[in-house]
């Protein structure tokens, strides 16, 4: 009933839907405007930013979830980032999300990582108490910081001085 496959090109049009159906539930649909343009050049070229991997039910598509590579300098060792993960309401309490997390699992063991980490937002209780049951810590001490849009184009252009 489940098969979980990497993403190609023509899934690009699910994608989206997924990450607009992702953002309406994390109440931040104002914010999501990737477009398809943006996910082809940035994860389907030579060297793609991040992948992107599909839970089908059925043969339906049921989830997904994109992750990328980043690093680790105390470890020395590459890590794995999942920046999406989402599960359509009609497809939840299937054990598709946990399936998803595993995968990515063994795909953060194959390559050497020694960290596998996701944010999740703090009124999330049911998904918090999910990923505690499978190993998860919340790293309360750490708090994610960001600069973006005029911001970003300002700091980008201060003198170093």
């Amino acid at each position: 009933m489940l098969n979980i496959r990497p993403a190609i090109p023509n899934d690009l049009p699910e994608i989206l839907k997924f990450i607009r159906e992702l953002a309406d539930y994390e109440k931040l649909a104002d914010q999501a405007v990737a477009t398809p343009e943006d996910l082809l050049r940035d994860g389907f070229s030579e060297s793609p930013y991040f992948q992107v991997v599909i839970a089908e039910w059925d043969g339906q598509p049921a989830g997904y979830a994109l992750y990328f590579h980043n690093y680790s300098t105390f470890r020395g060792q590459p890590g794995l980032f999942l920046e999406d993960l989402f599960v359509r309401p009609q497809f939840r309490r299937k054990g598709i999300g946990k399936a998803l997390l595993l995968h990515l699992a063994k795909i953060a063991v194959q390559k050497g990582c020694a960290r596998f980490e996701w944010q999740v937002l703090d009124w999330n209780t049911p998904s918090i108490e999910f990923y505690k049951s499978l190993g998860a810590v919340v790293m309360k001490e750490w708090l994610t910081m960001r600069v973006a849009g005029e911001a970003l184009e300002r700091l980008a252009t201060q003198p170093a001085k």
